[in-house]
């Protein structure tokens, strides 16, 4: 492939990384996270700036893709796509003003663009990227210094997976729960944002947030997984029910300072994996729609 049609399908993968994140941002109304409605727990977070930081981090996915293009899977490349990811938390905190707005979605969706960019294939499932994704996480990156995190705080107390495990099992939670309840509500012609408002539930019904667990502890976690579930139940987010109930669980989380930020992540990147394997779209027209609250 020559170097213009390499940068030409990285600059695709880049906008389509930070389509998704913008896009996740600007659902409304998501329990617990920041929307255009609220700040949702977080008072150091708001919608543009983390519609900034997905802009900001465009250059990063970028790069990730550049050096993942027709690439075999392997230490190398992990550990070539980890500094470059390195710099990418550096440029969104940069960006943001020091707040951490994206730092798991960098995790995530940066796999999912290296393993993308590995393939190469112009027919791709999203099963395909998300297995590949997760060979890619198997390996570990030897030259980053350990630092301790709240999702690694978390996993010592509770005993839970966290990011780490999700992305090396392939994803599971984008590719058998999301992603099928997307296309279950499409086909059932349910309006867009309503079908992934519903996709963003059955992650939540399901994951071991670690954000949630880090900000509420397991109360905030199991009201979460059981009113995720029963909003699923009711019908989802398009019936009267499971809409009131989806604003009782944004009201509940909010006085518990509960954040689902880890499900918030497995939306984006099905969100990503999703407009891979449809359509892709421009971060530019995406910006200018998003933007008008």
């Amino acid at each position: 492939m020559k170097w213009e049609e390499v940068s030409a399908c990285s600059e695709e993968l880049a906008e389509t990384a930070a389509v998704s994140l913008i896009e996740e941002a600007a659902l409304t109304p998501k329990p617990g996270l920041v929307d255009k409605n609220n700040t949702g727990a977080h008072t150091d977070l708001d919608y543009n700036l983390m519609a900034l930081s997905a802009v900001s981090l465009k250059s990063t996915f970028k790069d990730i893709a550049k050096m993942s293009f027709n690439q075999p899977i392997d230490q190398s490349l992990r550990e070539k796509i980890a500094v470059i990811g390195r710099h990418g938390e550096k440029a969104m905190l940069q960006a943001t003003g020091g707040v951490n707005t994206h730092k798991g979605a960098i995790w995530a969706l940066g796999l999912l663009t290296a393993a993308a960019a590995s393939l190469n294939k112009s027919s791709m499932s999203a099963e395909d990227i998300a297995l590949t994704a997760g060979e890619l996480a198997q390996f570990q990156d030897r030259k980053a210094s350990y630092q301790e995190t709240n999702g690694s705080r978390v996993k010592q107390y509770y005993g839970t997976c966290g990011a780490k495990e999700e992305a090396q099992q392939g994803f599971p939670h984008v590719t058998l729960l999301a992603l099928p309840v997307l296309y279950e509500r499409r086909r059932k012609q349910i309006h867009e944002d309503e079908a992934r408002l519903d996709a963003l539930l059955s992650v939540m019904s399901s994951l071991d947030d670690s954000c949630l667990l880090h900000r509420g502890g397991k109360v905030a976690l199991r009201t979460a997984k059981r009113k995720s579930l029963s909003i699923l139940k009711a019908g989802g987010v398009s019936t009267f029910e499971g809409y009131i109930m989806l604003q009782e669980l944004d009201t509940e989380l909010i006085k518990k300072n509960a954040s689902p930020g880890g499900s918030a992540d497995m939306l984006a990147a099905a969100l990503f994996l999703d407009h891979l394997i449809t359509s892709p779209l421009h971060l530019s027209n995406v910006v200018k729609k998003e933007m008008t609250i």
